[in-house]
């Protein structure tokens, strides 16, 4: 009976036990299941902020990528991304471009700076979004002064001549559309000028890197710009041979010019294209890739010629 007794005792303390353990999951267990779904809503939400942020950053990293490649070629960008040295580059031959707005100093003193600010930036406009139908890159801007070259950084063959000339043509054309703040009716005029040669090109500067074309083919090109006359457009003999070579292009020997620390040059006009003359030419879309865009026959051009005499 004792040990009866004692095991019935027993037993009855360990069912209390279990009553008590029971009560206390019965309690504890919905707090426990509060918090553990309080838990996986705040997982929750910050992995949805996490996402949005990631987004985010790709979304800036993306338009950040998009500045920088608009100062920097993609190449060049990519190097110094990853923090490695971009050594200056030697090219063979490329051509570069410079244009000036006619008579700016004048026209900067006939209308407000403001004026000139929004003259610049419809200009810069225009122009840059006539750049993606060529195989160029843009260098710079300083001022009027716009400045355009060809086959580098990625070379493109014996093309690079014919990219901007095709270019040039084109913004000549373009920029008619452009009206002079101080004169109604009239419109913007433009100096270009163009040379072939070897360049080198590199990185300047670490604040603000910029791609930067040294030698004398630059120089002398922004000498055929400004020696130029306006809505015309000058180039050098090394330009005017790549041309010929290509064929479709519309040449006129200017004569000798004088150019400084050159002497005298045989300089060259670019007319037009394929034939056509001015007003024609201004009427096509000038694709660098197609030479046969609409070639009249050369008497056709003879018989322009003497119907104008």
């Amino acid at each position: 009976r004792s040990l009866v007794q004692d095991t019935l005792s027993d037993a009855d303390g360990e069912e209390a036990l279990t009553y008590v353990i029971l009560v206390v999951v019965v309690i504890i267990a919905p707090i426990i299941i509060i918090l553990v779904r309080k838990g996986t809503l705040i997982v929750q939400l910050y992995s949805n902020k996490l996402t949005e942020n990631l987004l985010e950053l790709r979304r800036e990293k993306k338009h950040s990528d998009h500045l920088l490649y608009q100062m920097l070629p993609k190449e060049i960008a990519k190097q110094l991304r990853s923090n490695k040295t971009v050594p200056a580059e030697s090219f063979e031959c490329a051509t570069v471009y410079f244009s000036d707005i006619v008579d700016f100093e004048e026209l900067c003193s006939s209308v407000s700076p403001m004026q000139i600010v929004s003259l610049l930036n419809a200009q810069y406009k225009l122009f840059d979004s006539r750049l993606e139908k060529y195989d160029v890159y843009k260098v710079e801007t300083i001022g009027d002064a716009y400045m355009v070259v060809s086959g580098l950084p990625s070379r493109n063959g014996n093309r690079h001549a014919v990219e901007i000339a095709c270019l040039a043509l084109d913004l000549r054309h373009a920029v008619q559309s452009i009206p002079v703040p101080s004169k109604p009716g009239v419109s913007l005029q433009i100096r270009a000028g163009i040379n072939t040669g070897p360049v080198v090109a590199g990185i300047v500067g670490t604040k603000m890197p910029r791609y930067c074309l040294f030698g004398d083919t630059v120089n002398t090109a922004s000498r055929m710009e400004s020696t130029g006359d306006a809505m015309r457009i000058q180039i050098s003999m090394t330009t005017q041979m790549a041309l010929v070579q290509a064929g479709g292009f519309i040449l006129e020997f200017r004569g000798n010019t004088t150019v400084k620390g050159k002497g005298e040059m045989p300089t060259y006009w670019l007319e037009g294209r394929d034939g056509l003359i001015l007003e024609e030419m201004n009427q096509i879309d000038f694709d660098p890739q197609d030479a046969t865009t609409v070639k009249p026959s050369f008497m056709t051009m003879v018989e322009r010629n003497d119907e104008k005499r």
